[in-house]
């Protein structure tokens, strides 16, 4: 099977999941995007390992997970359920108070893990590098990726698969639209030195197809006014592409092409959802700002 078939297959099969498990439920979209941000973080340690540094992998995939949790836990995770489940009228500051606690004292129990095992064979940096390392990955993907819940729940009435939706049709929109451009009309390079394929040309061409969509949307999200589509469009349009070089550039340092192999002609997750890191921050900050 050649690559071209491999990615068409696979990338058909895994928009069909993503899509069928964000519009199933909300107990569906939260556990695969619990499992795709935990598969990002380990995608992220093993580039790490692979340039030298050793991070608590399990320590920072259980953190992980808590995150998530703990960031569906502010947000209206709750009405997801009828009254009838207890989880609908459990309190769940608990939770919060948990992950609190265990995120102030990561850095202690990362430090802690480093003075056991040092010192270490075949380890050039300092023992401090991989608590930095370690830390990095949870503040650059699974905080990001946590933020996914609070766009996912519109406030009192709870989930609305139509945002989510939404962003991932602006994020394709992008793709293709510089993906389109750039085969045709591509001639300067966007950064060379870290990803030669980008032009601006291609920029530009997911621009103003992302806005395109993003205007198309009122037909998705009618409560939206064109305005703030627009906005969230161009947040996608710019930081989608930076996320997509912020990840290039951390594998050319590493040595490798792509973060994993877990999707045949695709890579890996966090090559799947590089631009999400850069976009939903923005998005979150958005959503507490305007409250839409």
């Amino acid at each position: 099977m050649s690559n071209l078939s491999q990615r068409i297959i696979f990338g058909v099969l895994g928009a069909v999941l993503l899509l069928g498990s964000v519009w199933f439920s909300a107990w569906t979209f939260a556990l695969l995007f619990a499992v795709v941000q935990a598969r990002m973080l380990v995608e992220f340690y093993r580039m790490m390992r692979q340039a030298g540094y050793k991070p608590a992998a399990m320590l920072g995939v259980a953190i992980s997970l808590l995150l998530f949790a703990s960031v569906a836990a502010l947000t209206e995770f709750r009405t997801l359920t009828n009254q009838a489940v207890p989880l609908a009228e459990a309190d769940l500051g608990y939770l919060r108070n948990a992950a609190v606690g265990l995120i102030v004292l990561l850095p202690v129990l990362l430090i802690l893990r480093e003075m056991y095992s040092w010192p270490r064979a075949n380890q050039p940096f300092a023992p401090f590098s991989n608590v930095g390392v370690a830390l990095l990955g949870l503040l650059y993907v699974s905080l990001p990726m946590s933020l996914l819940t609070l766009l996912a729940f519109s406030g009192p009435g709870g989930y609305d698969y139509r945002r989510v939706f939404a962003l991932l049709f602006l994020v394709w929109a992008s793709d293709i639209g510089a993906y389109a451009a750039g085969k045709t009309m591509g001639k300067h390079k966007l950064a060379p030195k870290i990803s030669p394929g980008k032009t601006w040309e291609g920029a530009i061409g997911g621009f103003v197809f992302t806005l395109l969509v993003g205007a198309a949307l009122g037909w998705l999200l009618p409560e939206l006014s064109l305005p703030y589509r627009l906005v969230v469009a161009g947040v996608v349009a710019v930081l989608g592409p930076l996320g997509d070089l912020a990840e290039s550039m951390l594998k050319r340092s590493v040595g490798v092409k792509d973060s994993g192999r877990i999707m045949p002609g695709h890579g890996g997750l966090l090559d799947r959802f590089d631009a999400f890191l850069f976009i939903l921050p923005v998005l979150a900050v958005l959503k507490l700002v305007f409250g839409s």
